[in-house]
């Protein structure tokens, strides 16, 4: 009798060794490796496959499971999936129990409760499920809201504390890997409601560009995300070289910042900002403080979030808050 696993087993087996192998995971993982599993099929293939191959490397695999309470029978649903995890292999399944609140809708709410307990489990790495055609989803979302190639390049595979060894493998596959195994996936009735934009994505959009392009899309997307991904890192090493290079004890320096193309220049601003704390930065912040450098004349400074502003004066981009002393802002170089 062969001991072969199914093909989709394999497959989904396959995709964690040679995520395991890349540069850069092996250091991370600690001789532990934690999955978190929803009790969908894509989480649960990945749970198996991730014992099979963790143990072969020596490793302690630890299956977190949160229950975000959102609905009847939930605490259920976690419990199966962790018991589920448990006979596919791991070593330990642990149910984290969240509370869903704060701005942006359910979907936001939801996915910034389950990474904050995810990250409460103090990981050495947290695997997680998303597949190619997830991918997909999201360099569309990316395409649709206009973000920047940053947005459209997506998900990386390796992005502690998050890796994603699945983003070559399509959904059908972890859906013929859990048949295969013998379990059956739990149906999120979320991922059916229309009200969410990635449901719409999932079973309307897709499939009408899969059937007017041939097919292949989600693969094709999935690739641009590659190469942009790819693009952006190369781009992120030439900005972090700028951003040393104009660095003054006052701020940055205008003129070495105005030597450089527009992309390089704003992207190292970015940084800068970043670097200082200023979170939730739109295009036109970037676009605004870029104006300080390659369209100055004499122009007042750029508010930021946090109450931070960002203002030229003598030939360097500085940032204030209203609790520090004020430079003018309307001063010429």
């Amino acid at each position: 009798m062969s001991t072969r696993p199914a093909p989709a087993v394999a497959a989904v087996r396959l995709a964690v060794k040679r995520f395991v192998e890349e540069p850069g995971v092996q250091e991370r993982l600690g001789g532990e490796v934690c999955v978190a599993v929803s009790g969908g099929a894509d989480s649960l293939a990945l749970a198996e496959a991730t014992a099979y191959v963790g143990h072969h490397l020596g490793l302690r695999v630890r299956a977190l499971v949160v229950d975000h309470a959102l609905q009847d029978g939930s605490a259920d649903v976690a419990r199966t999936a962790a018991d589920t995890s448990l006979r596919l292999g791991v070593d330990s399944a642990e149910v984290l129990t969240v509370e869903v609140a704060g701005v942006g809708g359910p979907e936001a709410a939801a996915r910034r409760a389950r990474y904050a307990a995810l990250r409460g489990a103090q990981p050495t790495l947290v695997l997680l499920g998303h597949t190619l055609d997830d991918q997909a989803e999201t360099v569309l979302l990316g395409l649709g809201r206009g973000s920047g190639p940053r947005s459209v390049s997506g998900m990386r595979s390796l992005d502690p504390p998050w890796g994603r060894p699945l983003l070559g493998v399509p959904r059908t596959i972890t859906r013929e890997a859990c048949f295969a195994l013998g379990v059956e996936p739990w149906q999120d009735p979320h991922n059916a409601d229309p009200r969410f934009t990635r449901v719409r994505l999932r079973t309307e959009v897709l499939p009408l560009l899969e059937d007017v392009l041939a097919g292949g899309v989600a693969a094709a997307l999935a690739r641009t995300a590659a190469h942009l991904r790819e693009d952006n890192e190369a781009l992120d090493t030439l900005a972090a070289d700028l951003l040393t290079r104009a660095r003054a004890e006052d701020g940055l320096d205008t003129a070495v910042l105005a030597t450089v193309p527009a992309a390089l220049r704003r992207r190292t601003l970015r940084r800068w900002l970043l670097d200082a704390g200023v979170r939730e930065l739109t295009d036109g912040h970037l676009r605004g403080i870029d104006a300080l450098i390659a369209d100055w004349h004499g122009q007042g400074g750029v508010w930021l979030p946090g109450h931070l502003e960002a203002k030229r004066c003598h030939g360097r981009l500085s940032l204030s808050s209203p609790d520090s002393s004020p430079e003018s802002t309307t001063r010429g170089d």
